[in-house]
């Protein structure tokens, strides 16, 4: 597997270290061969748009045409993943209550459920609304779909996104290929966490399984970490004592 990122091999031997050790429960193999040993990585920082970029972003999608517009606004500002998007249909809108269900993705031309099995409802902006109902036509029951009205493979989705970044200039900031969905969901996520929505709010709209996943964008709040100290500069509290001499209850000294 030389050449694959960390994160890949070590989903590959957290799989074979489950199946070998199932494999000696079941008594298959006597013992297990030999110890598994996950390879050490260090965490990469999350690449997303900042708001001008994203505003250029959307703008150059506009101007080519209103899927490549409804592919850019699904990642950035309703989190989908990149399966979630090619498999999205008009069913899952709800164009009275504003809103989009997440319940299928496709991966590699087989659609099943989501990532974690876990169908999630987000709330439409009002220009992925507009762009929604611009593009809405009946040749396909698909958001996004080819000429033929048939699902869009990974690299289509890609590259509509891509023509997108090439025309607002952006290629050159961050390379075509390192610019696609995912981006765009890193967008989603890290442009909430800049205006102060919490953690779960945002863990449960990207549809993360673990909070840990969330967390990584939480640093980029501006008023976290101040927010944090101010709660030191607050009037110290005080125990009220019970009959008991237990504490009953905590009030503010004034």
């Amino acid at each position: 597997m030389q050449g694959n990122a960390v994160r890949t091999v070590n989903s590959v031997l957290t799989v074979l270290s489950k199946l070998l050790k199932v494999a000696a429960e079941w008594g298959e193999i006597a013992q297990l061969p030999c110890s598994i040993q996950l390879l050490k990585s260090t965490e990469r920082p999350m690449q997303f748009w900042d708001f001008q970029q994203y505003a250029r972003l959307m703008d150059a999608a506009a101007a080519i045409d209103s899927q490549v517009l409804v592919a850019v606004l699904l990642g950035g500002d309703a989190g989908l993943r990149k399966g979630e998007m090619i498999a999205l249909k008009w069913t899952d809108i709800d164009f009275h209550a504003k809103k989009v269900n997440i319940a299928r993705s496709d991966w590699r031309g087989h659609v099943g459920t989501t990532k974690g099995n876990r169908m999630r409802t987000v709330n439409l902006t009002g220009r992925l609304l507009d762009a929604l109902k611009r593009h809405r036509s009946l040749k396909s029951d698909l958001v996004l779909c080819n000429a033929e009205g048939k699902a869009l493979t990974a690299n289509g989705l890609s590259y509509l996104i891509e023509r997108a970044t090439r025309q607002s200039g952006l290629a050159t900031t961050r390379k075509p290929k390192g610019a696609g969905p995912h981006v765009l969901r890193h967008t989603f996520c890290s442009h909430l966490a800049m205006r102060g929505a919490p953690a779960r709010i945002i863990q449960e709209l990207a549809g993360h399984r673990n909070l840990t996943t969330t967390l990584r964008y939480m640093h980029l709040s501006p008023d976290a970490t101040e927010s944090a100290i101010r709660l030191l500069e607050q009037p110290t509290p005080t125990l009220q004592r019970g009959a008991e001499g237990e504490a009953s209850s905590v009030q503010i000294a004034t």
